[in-house]
């Protein structure tokens, strides 16, 4: 179990007893959190790591919830940080009723977090939260060493991972509108003087001064990329958007694969199409989607796409620049919401997820819940999830468990086509046939003198042309 340290209180924790919800001593404390250490037990191991990684002190404010929340979500910060490639050297949680306008941490708390950071030789303090620039500017000025949010590790993370021309500019763009406000500058960098000399409206005595300061020029050359990156990632949409009005217009249902990162969606989308898509144990390892080919039992075609994982309290400016990705959940005919049924918190993720489908639109589709890595959890926590999801599947996708019952129930889910009809096609219309049983479904084929008589559901584009052809 988690222990606690409790420091003496300084006057501006004091002002928190105002609210009168939280108990005094869990006010007053920083609480360390077990088990998040990941420094090296064996000094051998250190001649593999090339680079040296950075040294983290993860700190977080507990407004809510029970202690197994905060914990749960002080254990994901971890993974968030050994995935951008630091060593975690300890976690710290004060509980707080909101986050100190400030300092994020009460003001008092902060020099128990520098002696923390003192004491175990870290170089970086990773806060469990998005932070104002001023919260920034006054922790790094009062741990003296580096700070970085919640937000800027998994765009660190979304920068390592991204591959494709469009996952590297959605990437650059979010890095961007989140640098943006926090561009800083000391002293007299920041001297809006006029430059040049003489009477007029911009010089004179006491005004000439650098003219535009670096920082003023960086901000403008960052507005201009971004504009520029805007424009890219329109162009790019574009193009997705043809490739799917054109698997629409062949009547190719689609099925988007979503779910929290690390669920196990490329290994379903593997295991499901034989796609070979990276999969790795790693947190946002997905970030370019993945579209693959299936088929039906009884020969229709649909598609399978892999997305983008999502995590709680995903970045704004992560699901802006990713948006044209995540239409592809947007415009699918069903969701497949994948989950980990070994998580300490399924039920989070799930809310999660839901939160981010919400903000894309994407809320409304036909859901399949799939419950992934049975084979790793407990028969007890499987117990619970089958009580509060009945209708889930529960799979596998590492050993394959519950993968043709998967399969049934996408097939099951999946949108009919709208017009059922006879038809007699001609032995030289083989295209016709050949379209009917990709797109279509085909409920009775029967070989004639005069042709292939066919007892289909299509849709009306289809049925339109099949028309001259009917049958009584």
């Amino acid at each position: 179990m988690p222990y606690q340290e409790s420091f003496a209180p300084s006057i501006d924790d004091e002002i928190e007893a105002t609210t009168g919800e939280l108990e005094l001593e869990d006010r007053q404390a920083l609480r360390r959190v077990a088990g998040l250490s990941t420094e090296l037990t064996d000094v051998t191991e250190v001649e593999y790591r090339q680079l040296r990684l950075e040294r983290v002190v993860l700190v977080g404010v507990w407004t809510e919830g029970s202690v197994e929340d905060a914990d749960n979500s002080l254990t994901e910060l971890a993974a968030l940080a050994e995935t951008a490639g630091s060593q975690v050297l300890e976690g710290l949680i004060q509980r707080r009723g909101r986050p100190d306008p400030a300092t994020f941490i009460g003001r008092g708390k902060v020099d128990d977090l520098r002696a923390a950071v003192l004491d175990r030789g870290a170089d970086t303090v990773i806060c469990d939260g998005e932070l104002s620039p001023s919260q920034l500017r006054n922790l790094e000025q009062r741990t003296k060493v580096k700070v970085v949010d919640r937000t800027a590790l998994i765009l660190d993370i979304f920068a390592q991972h991204a591959k494709s021309r469009e996952g590297k500019a959605q990437v650059e763009l979010a890095q961007l509108e989140y640098l943006l406000p926090r561009l800083r500058g000391w002293g007299e960098s920041l001297s809006r003087q006029g430059g040049g000399s003489g009477g007029g409206a911009g010089g004179g005595v006491g005004l000439r001064g650098p003219g535009e300061t670096k920082l003023e020029t960086d901000k403008r050359r960052i507005r201009t990329r971004i504009s520029r990156l805007r424009r890219e990632i329109k162009a790019m949409r574009t193009i997705r958007v043809t490739k799917r009005a054109r698997r629409s217009r062949n009547g190719i249902p689609s099925v988007a694969i979503a779910g929290y990162t690390n669920a196990g969606k490329s290994s379903l989308l593997n295991r499901l199409t034989g796609a070979g898509v990276l999969v790795e144990n790693a947190l946002f390892a997905t970030l370019d989607p993945t579209t693959r080919r299936a088929t039906t039992s009884d020969g229709r075609l649909y598609t399978l796409s892999d997305t983008v994982g999502f995590v709680r309290h995903l970045p704004h400016q992560i699901v802006e620049a990713f948006r044209s990705t995540l239409e592809e959940v947007a415009e699918s005919d069903l969701v497949v919401h994948v989950v980990d049924g070994s998580h300490p918190d399924p039920e989070e993720q799930v809310r999660a997820v839901h939160e981010v489908l919400g903000e894309v639109g994407a809320d409304q589709l036909p859901e399949l819940l799939v419950i992934n890595k049975v084979d790793a959890a407990d028969e007890e926590t499987l117990l619970r999830l089958k009580r509060h999801w009945p209708e889930a599947i529960f799979v596998s996708a590492h050993t394959g468990r519950g993968i043709d019952g998967l399969r049934a129930a996408i097939e099951e889910r999946l949108p009919r086509p709208a017009v059922e009809l006879r038809a007699v096609l001609p032995y030289e219309r083989g295209d016709l046939v050949s379209r009917v049983h990709r797109s279509g479904e085909v409920l009775e084929s029967e070989h004639l003198p005069e042709g292939t008589l066919v007892h289909v559901r299509v849709d009306a584009a289809l049925a339109a042309e099949l028309a001259p052809f009917t049958a009584a």
